[in-house]
């Protein structure tokens, strides 16, 4: 299995390893990170995170976003079934919100996901009461695709999500200036 690193101008996405699970607790632990998840329990303990990076599923790819060689949240992409199209998904640590980092991993995935993986699209969704996922998907140039439920572990219910697609053009085909990949055996 290759392991693959992402980097931007002030990012290192790579990938997670158990000894980050106490910091993917920390920071994932805050209802205000945790209830914003579809899958993140609340309340999130170190075994959870363990559990979690140990059993990712088929085609579902995560790498620890680091910043200054500390761990601030988590991003990915699963592909479908067919690979013809990847669903992103990011958090940041609450203590980090608010400077640009979760467009910035984000960004990174979606042009690894195009150029790497050739998806052909790739979508992603926020529940509604989450207005800066919202800001982010915008920046990212998403067009809304449509509303539907979506469970959220931490709330233990189905809560309002809104859905984006973004298609493979152009734009996205030329390396961002700021983002690169390196892969090894």
């Amino acid at each position: 299995m290759s392991k693959i690193e992402i980097t931007t101008t002030r990012l290192v996405m790579r990938q997670l390893i158990l000894h980050d699970a106490d910091r993917i607790a920390e920071l994932g632990g805050d209802w205000d990170v945790a209830s914003m998840t579809s899958r993140m329990p609340y309340p999130y303990t170190v075994y959870a995170a363990h559990q979690w990076i140990d059993d990712l599923e088929d085609g579902e790819k995560v790498f620890g976003i680091e910043h200054g060689g500390e761990l601030i949240g988590v991003t990915g992409y699963m592909l479908s079934p067919d690979h013809t199209s990847a669903e992103i998904g990011y958090w940041i640590g609450k203590p980090f919100w608010g400077q640009g980092f979760a467009t910035e991993a984000a960004r990174a995935v979606i042009y690894f996901c195009f150029k790497r993986k050739r998806v052909q699209h790739v979508t992603c969704g926020h529940f509604t009461d989450n207005p800066s996922s919202r800001r982010v998907i915008e920046k990212l140039g998403f067009t809304y695709s449509g509303s539907a439920p979506c469970w959220c572990e931490a709330r233990k219910l189905e809560a309002d999500a809104l859905r984006y697609r973004l298609d493979r053009k152009e734009p996205w085909l030329k390396l961002p200036k700021a983002v690169a990949w390196l892969a090894s055996g």
